[in-house]
């Protein structure tokens, strides 16, 4: 018996937080998701209406009132696009700007070090 309801419980809370797609949802599902009242529901499926959101950043530009922060906590709350959440995966322009900003830490760090290694002499003691 505590196995049946240990399993509908797992069911019931993995239903619950069951992600909704902005490109498949319905208004009422739109709804549901916490964040989402009925003017924000009604811009997206508007915005949807002329094409399908490609990705997050697709949906910020588009709809009014979601930028960085909203779509964290949007995307926080089951909200997904093509099934994705919110920074789950870098586009390849951001992943291209983190590259560089790692490549050049790096290299900023390893030249005091090329020049120590480089045969900085030493001061000769003083008499």
């Amino acid at each position: 018996m505590k196995k049946i309801v240990a399993i509908a419980a797992m069911l019931f809370a993995a239903a619950s937080i069951a992600a909704v797609d902005v490109n498949k949802a319905s208004e009422a599902e739109l709804d549901g998701v916490k964040g989402v009242g009925p003017a924000l529901s009604k811009r997206l499926i508007e915005a949807r209406k002329e094409a399908p959101f490609k990705d997050w950043p697709d949906l910020m530009s588009r709809v009014k009132g979601v930028k960085e922060k909203a779509a964290t906590k949007l995307s926080a709350e089951g909200l997904t696009v093509n099934g994705q959440a919110f920074g789950a995966a870098p586009t390849p322009v951001q992943a291209t700007k983190a590259e560089v900003k790692t490549e050049t830490k790096t290299e900023a760090r390893a030249e005091p070090k090329k020049a120590a290694a480089a045969g900085t002499a030493k001061p000769a003691p003083k008499p």
